[in-house]
């Protein structure tokens, strides 16, 4: 497995268990009510299984499978996809901030969706019929 996709699978995996504690902390407030407050973190709970797990996690397997070049570089120039790794975890955490800083959601939205479209870019090239180098 490539260095990339390792990156975006272990960082899936602990927006997975964020994302799992978190829900189990609501799941608990609506059996036993222990602290009102434990609510605010159903949108934490949402954005890392939603876009930090699932997403990120698609991301990562699908850099690893598309098929690699026959020559050069296997998987190309991979800057791109580097920066939208960096892109879409920056966009998860600022869109995590978003009761202290309500703006945040929109400048996170925004660095996630530049995320998945510099991932396309950077993964385009490899996208062809089958037999064609």
């Amino acid at each position: 497995m490539p260095k990339l996709s390792v990156w975006f699978v272990r960082a899936s995996l602990l927006y997975l268990l964020l994302g799992s504690l978190f829900g189990a902390l609501l799941l608990a407030q609506k059996g036993i009510p222990f602290h009102a407050a434990v609510w605010y973190l159903f949108p934490l709970h949402m954005e890392f299984l939603l876009v930090g797990w699932l997403i990120q996690l698609a991301m990562g397997v699908a850099f690893w499978i598309i098929p690699r070049f026959s020559q050069g570089s296997s998987r190309g120039p991979v800057g791109l996809v580097w920066v939208s790794f960096a892109l879409l975890n920056a966009g998860i955490l600022i869109t995590a901030f978003q009761y202290w800083l309500p703006d945040a959601v929109l400048i996170g939205r925004i660095a996630e969706v530049v995320a998945g479209i510099l991932f396309v870019i950077g993964s385009w090239r490899r996208v062809k019929p089958h037999g064609v180098m």
